[in-house]
């Protein structure tokens, strides 16, 4: 028996991520311009920058509540509820302040799952979600959304995947990788589905100020669903505050207390710097996230038009900053076209199945890169279809 042998089989069968695969990749190539990570490309503004380091000056180094800062979860109250709909939670007992909602991500599917219970995950999907069911013992159930329906996924669906295992539906809209959104009627539906089959229903919308076309609808904010959902967000997108890693989870007491139960035994806490950072940024960054959106939406627009010219079959996404193109029309594999890519032409992207097996045929480009980098990605990606593919294929 080698060391490998003894590693948790529930580890063993997870891949490595394929977001990372090709970041790793690109990171260590002269001239690549990487259009993979999902990583604003704006730095985090400056007053939130030094909202942490007046912190640092007082002496603000120390363990915070396990649930976090008070006044911190006072003050995501109180925008969950301007922005949501007059949506109200307690901070005392229904807020949690985690490193990243991917921690929450991984902190609700522990507190809910049992070994066996399955989890219907509309795809394609963020990497992290077959993963965390995975290692808190659940069994992940794709429901495979198309282009056709706009990346949606319908009450339909759900219910063919339906079984006597299901207990949680998971839901990450606006979507990555795809950009898509659901629309408030849709999402009426899906939460009288839960309702109907007493599904937990995990709400992933980090992505929810960063929506173009229409509005975003918060899932926790329907009528009567409230105590069945666990709503996570965080400051990583909107805020360009990927590295301070902090998110928040919230929910009724009895899972947010199971929860903090397992946080207090692994983070503890999240960073008291982050958390002085993210008080700032709720409290003064309304004005910075708006200019980003405007500027994310300049790009959008810019991808969109660009893939469809070199003639490639594009969903227009409406939220979140990534953009789906078809490659189905190459002949060549997700996997393959990533690859030929970027040794011709030294453009990272992400393979469409690092999303889920439906997302074959597909490829993931982020636009959280500046204009120029985006123009010349354009032009190498269309330098490839037109010369490169053709002498690949022969």
């Amino acid at each position: 028996m080698t060391w490998a042998d003894r590693i948790s089989p529930a580890v063993r069968a997870i891949p490595p991520s394929g977001i990372r695969r090709f970041f790793d990749i690109a990171a260590e190539m002269e001239d690549v311009i990487s259009l993979g990570v999902g990583e604003p490309d704006f730095v985090t503004p400056w007053h939130i920058r030094e909202s942490c380091i007046h912190g640092l000056n007082l002496g603000y180094t120390s363990y915070t509540s396990n649930a976090g800062l008070l006044e911190l979860r006072e003050e995501i109250v109180r925008t969950i509820q301007r922005d949501c709909d007059g949506l109200t939670y307690n901070p005392r007992n229904e807020v949690l302040v985690t490193v990243g909602v991917s921690e929450a991500l991984d902190l609700a599917m522990r507190t809910v799952l049992t070994p066996g219970d399955e989890v219907l995950i509309p795809e394609p999907c963020y990497v992290s979600y077959q993963a965390c069911t995975i290692l808190a013992g659940g069994v992940p159930v794709p429901v495979v959304t198309t282009m056709e329906n706009n990346f949606r996924v319908t009450v339909q669906q759900l219910e063919e995947k339906l079984t006597n295992r299901t207990k949680v539906l998971l839901l990450g809209y606006p979507n990555n990788p795809t950009g898509a959104i659901m629309p408030r009627q849709e999402l009426l539906a899906i939460a009288e589905f839960a309702k109907r089959h007493d599904l937990i229903v995990i709400s992933d919308e980090i992505y929810s100020s960063l929506t173009y076309e229409g509005t975003h609808t918060c899932f926790a904010s329907l009528p009567d669903i409230k105590d069945r959902t666990i709503l996570m967000n965080g400051f990583s997108k909107s805020f360009a505050m990927t590295g301070w890693r902090i998110g928040y989870a919230l929910g009724n007491p009895d899972f947010i207390a199971a929860m903090t139960k397992i946080h207090q035994f692994t983070m503890l806490c999240a960073p008291i710097t982050a958390q002085l950072a993210a008080l700032e940024a709720l409290q003064s960054g309304g004005s910075s996230v708006q200019k980003m959106v405007a500027e994310y939406n300049t790009r959008r627009r810019l991808m969109l038009k660009g893939l469809r010219e070199m003639g490639l079959t594009c969903f227009e996404p409406q939220g979140a900053f990534y953009i789906f193109p078809s490659i189905k029309e190459t002949g060549l594999t997700s996997l393959q076209f990533a690859e030929e890519l970027l040794k011709a032409e030294k453009v990272a992207l992400v393979p469409g199945d690092a999303f889920g097996a439906s997302g074959e045929g597909f490829v993931r480009c982020s636009y959280a890169s500046s204009l120029p980098k985006l123009s010349e990605a354009l032009e190498r990606i269309n330098r490839f279809l037109k010369t490169g593919l053709p002498r690949l294929k022969k």
